[in-house]
């Protein structure tokens, strides 16, 4: 089971984020509103696959232990 389940709500609103994003640059006609969306596009992109990227980076790596015996 996942230990940080508060990541698929924000993977998935993120998705969301970058098909508005997609559709706001479609729609577009100006050119701010265009690259306004695609950025926003681009984002989203980038922030799921980091989701991604931490989700396997903490599945092949976990983080130590602390014991409770390891005060400094």
């Amino acid at each position: 089971m996942e230990k940080d389940p508060g990541r698929v709500p924000v993977g998935v609103m993120m998705v969301v984020f970058g098909i508005v994003g997609l559709l706001l640059a479609s729609g577009a006609h100006d050119d701010e509103m265009y690259v306004f969306g695609f950025s926003l596009a681009g984002f989203a992109f980038l922030f799921v696959f980091g989701l991604v990227k931490r989700h396997y980076d903490l599945r092949d790596h976990p983080p130590a232990k602390v014991r409770s015996d390891d005060h400094v």
